[in-house]
């Protein structure tokens, strides 16, 4: 079984014995919630991507991608051609670590700032090429009426379910309902890790570090 955005909209609809026509329009925001749910919670090595680009002198700052969900590593390459992994750390370790970002030195760890850039300590005394190896943010099924994803193709009962869950959200359904679509989509999400969740690197510099963007 595959999931189209128009039949998952046409199973929500049967399910939930719901055709109103709020509640159809807000479908598409239970699908993006339930693939966000699902994508924040599993490491699947089918969603990692490695991007290069520019480390550039005196700026703290640097961009992530536009698809960005999660990091996994950052590297640059140093003045002898050796690729060093920065170690990933929070804003306010980095902060007290380096307090003074007019002050330069060669990078060590890293932050995610914000939504679109990364934070680097001390911050870069000369231009670094840098690699990052990350966990991208696929096209949601809501894009494309008549097309797949990876998602909807190999963990169709979750979306299913993790969808469920939203619409009986929003219906402000019984609670019991709620619970079961629940249960039943954390059994299809284990169902999912085990076929597909990336075997963590014990590496001390790619073990993973993932942090996820607060909602």
């Amino acid at each position: 079984m595959s999931f189209t955005l128009t039949t998952l909209t046409a199973s929500i609809q049967e399910w939930t014995e719901n055709d109103e026509a709020t509640f159809v329009a807000e479908i598409p925001f239970f699908i993006q919630n339930a693939e966000e749910r699902i994508l924040k919670s599993v490491d699947l090595e089918y969603f990692r991507k490695n991007v290069t680009g520019v480390m550039t002198s005196g700026n703290k700052f640097l961009q992530k991608p536009s698809d960005w969900l999660a990091n996994f590593s950052l590297s640059f390459v140093n003045s002898s051609s050796e690729n060093v992994f920065l170690l990933q750390k929070d804003v306010n370790y980095l902060q007290e670590f380096h307090p003074n970002p007019s002050t330069t030195g060669t990078p060590r760890f890293y932050a995610s700032f914000d939504v679109n850039n990364f934070i680097i300590a001390p911050t870069p005394n000369s231009n670094f090429n840098v690699e990052v190896h990350y966990y991208y943010r696929p096209a949601s099924l809501t894009t494309d009426d008549s097309g797949s994803t990876w998602i909807s193709t190999n963990a169709p009962d979750a979306l299913l379910y993790a969808s469920l869950v939203e619409a009986y959200t929003f219906m402000k359904g019984e609670n019991d309902l709620i619970k079961l679509y629940n249960d039943r989509y954390t059994e299809a999400f284990t169902r999912l890790k085990l076929y597909g969740e990336a075997v963590e690197n014990t590496d001390a510099f790619r073990k993973g570090l993932v942090s996820y963007p607060k909602s």
